[in-house]
């Protein structure tokens, strides 16, 4: 058996034990828990060993910008998506979803398998581009969403600059964050993880072990069936992968990337799912405005339909992200891949509303004709 393959299979069965173990794993706490070890030991370490391996060059700065100009391009294109599903402009579903879909969280669903399938020095890179993402989602979002809750309740206050510092004081402290700076400044004063000492090194090396199986633990834990709710949310996601392939695809194309690891990089990290820093933010507006409306239609932004949409988003951008890493050698080699694929999603997406546009438009006719 091909050996991408059979790696493939080896961490999907690690998805299927996460999912039997839902019924032990039924507190909320527990899967807090979980998900707190990968994002604040496991993966850390893994980020810390790949930065410090990685010859910094002054060039790699396009990493984070090109990830802040695909957030942005996204959160301006969520626009037509929202009226392909025709989503009611200014309702809270409208702002949830231009929350959500530009977001990204390649450290549970994408840098693993960039681990696994492409190497560390790809893992390093996406680590660096995941500092521009990092900056749109602690940053810019959270001034839109205020901004947002500020029209809603129609509020004028000057409170959201203290905010947005206690904002960017968790973002610096958030451990994720806090070993990138650290590795990369290092690599500014020319010190890698050679110097450390033996203990120290052989410590993070282990902890950096246990990243890939407890994430997709998680994924397989987390990961809930729920066909009613999937028809919407599958057509969401399989459109934001469709637009992300095509950005992909142009990026490629443009620049002449040819790099077989910078072209799964590129393909990969927009692939991501969606993170859930969005929803951390819509939730402090939820509490600030939980004393100013008790009207639903009122409320700046849909928390159930974010969860949901979280909780679908990880195991689907997981499947496309394996699907792609199994065949990684036939999709690096064809420059035009991403943009195919990217058509393909897109016309299975329009599928759902374009059948509901035919039967709408039968019932009226037969209403019409009886």
């Amino acid at each position: 058996m091909n050996l991408a393959v059979t790696k493939t299979i080896s961490l999907l069965l690690l998805i299927l034990i996460g999912f039997f173990l839902q019924k032990r794993i039924i507190n909320k706490e527990q899967k807090t828990g979980i998900k707190e070890i990968i994002l604040s030991v496991a993966l850390p370490a893994i980020i810390f060993i790949s930065l410090q391996k990685v010859n910094f060059e002054a060039e790699m700065i396009i990493l984070p910008i090109m990830a802040i100009i695909f957030n942005l391009a996204m959160f301006f294109i969520t626009d037509l998506l929202t009226v392909l599903f025709k989503v009611p402009k200014d309702s809270s579903a409208y702002r949830t979803l231009k929350m959500l879909v530009p977001s990204l969280a390649p450290g549970l669903s994408c840098f693993p398998f960039l681990l696994e399938y492409i190497g560390e020095e790809t893992l390093a890179n996406a680590a660096l581009a995941d500092i521009g993402n990092k900056i749109f989602l602690l940053i810019i979002l959270y001034m839109i969403s205020i901004r947002w809750y500020f029209q809603v309740n129609k509020i004028q206050s000057a409170s959201g600059k203290s905010k947005l510092k206690s904002l960017i004081g968790s973002m610096v402290s958030e451990p994720v964050n806090f070993v990138i700076f650290v590795a990369v400044f290092m690599l500014a004063l020319g010190i890698n993880y050679e110097v450390f000492p033996d203990f120290l090194r052989m410590a993070i090396d282990r902890l950096s072990i246990i990243m890939t199986p407890l994430i997709l633990l998680f994924i397989g834990i987390s990961v809930r069936f729920d066909w009613q709710q999937i028809k919407t949310i599958w057509s969401i996601l399989l459109t934001k992968a469709a637009v992300a392939f095509l950005l992909s695809g142009v990026v490629i194309l443009i620049f002449g990337v040819t790099d077989p690891a910078m072209v799964l990089l590129i393909i990969l990290f927009p692939q991501s799912s969606f993170s859930f820093w969005p929803f951390a933010h819509m939730s402090a507006v939820a509490k600030m405005e939980k004393n100013l409306t008790k009207d639903e239609n009122g409320k700046t932004f849909d928390l159930d339909l974010a969860m949901n949409v979280l909780a679908f988003s990880l195991p689907f951008s997981t499947i496309v992200i394996l699907t792609i890493c199994t065949f990684s050698e036939s999709v690096a080699a064809d420059p035009y891949f991403s943009i195919t694929t990217g058509i393909i999603f897109l016309l299975i997406a329009m599928l759902r509303p374009y059948t509901q546009y035919l039967k709408k438009g039968i019932i009226y006719k037969h209403q019409t004709n009886p």
